[in-house]
């Protein structure tokens, strides 16, 4: 009888030590699947990098670092000016994405000169040179003149539409 007896003991302990191993194993699986932490980018980051790809016109690309960038910092006026200037620029412009952007970026900071350059060149694309020549002269006033370069863009721009619709 005593054979029983030792090996409901051994049974138990085999239990115990099988509920212990569970209990550790899952957390040593999860540490080796998930591997070294690798830093994300900074906001810093990924404006450096939309810079690059908007000068090489990759717009997904520089799209994809904003988007990014939005959702880390939602307040931030330059990435939303970059994100509205990406939707206008790709091959196919996606006005209203642009507009929302340059519109966030300008209630964000409303002497964002180059967000008043690029909405004034989005309202020139939606034929609306009202709307453009009104940026214009928000762009004197906070440039202090018309000689900043943000304000000499839209200006050649508002011309070039005025001369190609009479």
């Amino acid at each position: 009888m005593r054979q029983p007896i030792a090996l409901i003991s051994m049974t138990a302990a085999q239990v115990l030590l099988g509920a212990a191993l569970l209990a550790v194993w899952p957390t040593a699986a999860n540490a080796a699947d998930t591997g070294p932490e690798v830093a994300q980018p900074s906001v810093a980051e990924r404006l450096s990098a939309a810079r690059t790809a908007i000068a090489a016109q990759q717009w997904s690309k520089a799209l994809a670092e904003l988007r990014v960038a939005a959702r880390e910092e939602p307040r931030n006026a330059e990435v939303h000016n970059l994100l509205g200037y990406s939707y206008r620029k790709q091959a196919r412009p996606d006005l209203d994405k642009a507009f929302e952007h340059y519109r966030m970026a300008l209630q964000i900071n409303p002497q964002h000169k180059g967000a008043h350059e690029y909405i004034g060149e989005a309202y020139l694309m939606a034929r609306k040179p009202a709307e453009a020549e009104r940026h214009l002269a928000d762009l004197e006033r906070l440039c202090g003149s018309r000689t900043c370069e943000e304000y000499v863009d839209l200006q050649k721009a508002l011309r070039a539409y005025k001369t190609a619709n009479p």
